[in-house]
């Protein structure tokens, strides 16, 4: 089997990235979907061997999923392969705490929300779409979590979890360094082109600019995420490292790199339900 076709199935089959759902349009599915959803997940996973899955509480480090999968090396010893964002953040805990909702039940509209406070100047309107390619423009106010994906694979930055395999090695390791973000209408925030931007150092590709004043990162194993997975379990093992304080960026800035990335992202993506089944989740240490 071709890296290609290997690719094409691993991307279709355990996407780290989801694809754009069904447009939330302020509407919230009932409680009872969610639940049914949980249920099926549970369902799928029992007596089956999955791994520990994500996102989680990252406040909460209980667990009962011992199924156990060696850590991944530190980022700086990876290469990065992509960079994406999911709309609110997948993760809960830290500053990021507000639910958001149920959503539209397909991944969008749900998710946790900054739990601080932005003044009226931050929140102002903008003059402009941003990221709208069926549910809806970022606006200021809104949380993003963000997905600097690595590879213990020789890979460069490109498109999807495509972009973190090869030819020599298509089961590399896998972990995501992860922080959180609320956008503002304010040209002193943080430019986003600036917090994604990678270079090689020391031969291996790095996202050089991801913050390291928010926080001590929780680190746990756990699985991709998207709403590909609110009722099957996902099979590909990561280590996740999820920084627990938000930094503010300006949001014209994620309009700009929108417009020029080489990870080929125009929107921000859906969110995975959290996942609160101790059977699905591993203990953090």
């Amino acid at each position: 089997m071709s890296i290609k076709t290997i690719k094409t199935l691993t991307v279709s089959a355990i996407a780290l990235i989801s694809v754009p759902s069904l447009a939330f349009a302020g509407g919230e599915v009932d409680d009872s979907v969610i639940a049914q959803q949980r249920a099926a997940l549970t369902a799928a996973a029992a007596g089956a061997g999955y791994g520990p899955q994500s996102p989680r509480n990252i406040d909460d480090h209980g667990g009962a999923n011992m199924r156990a999968f060696a850590e991944a090396p530190a980022y700086t010893q990876m290469n990065l392969c992509n960079i994406h964002f999911h709309e609110n953040a997948e993760h809960m805990g830290g500053d990021f705490t507000i639910y958001a909702g149920n959503g539209d039940g397909h991944g969008y509209g749900t998710g946790f929300r900054y739990a601080g406070e932005l003044s009226e100047a931050e929140l102002a309107p903008i003059d402009m779409v941003i990221g709208d390619v069926g549910h809806g423009s970022l606006e200021p106010g809104d949380t993003i979590e963000v997905h600097y994906v690595y590879s213990t694979a020789q890979v460069a930055p490109g498109p999807t979890l495509g972009a973190c395999l090869s030819e020599a090695i298509v089961n590399p390791q896998l972990r995501v360094e992860t922080q959180v973000y609320v956008l503002v209408n304010d040209g002193s925030a943080l430019d986003f082109v600036e917090l994604t931007r990678h270079e090689v150092v020391n031969g291996l590709h790095q996202a050089i600019n991801i913050p390291t004043n928010t926080g001590t990162p929780v680190r746990y194993a756990g699985s991709t995420t998207g709403p590909t997975y609110n009722e099957i379990p996902s099979s590909l093992q990561v280590t996740w490292s999820v920084r627990p304080r938000v930094v503010k960026v300006n949001v014209m800035t994620v309009a700009s790199w929108f417009e020029d990335n080489v990870f080929d992202e125009d929107h921000a993506h859906g969110v995975r339900n959290l996942v609160v089944n101790p059977d699905l989740l591993a203990p953090i240490q």
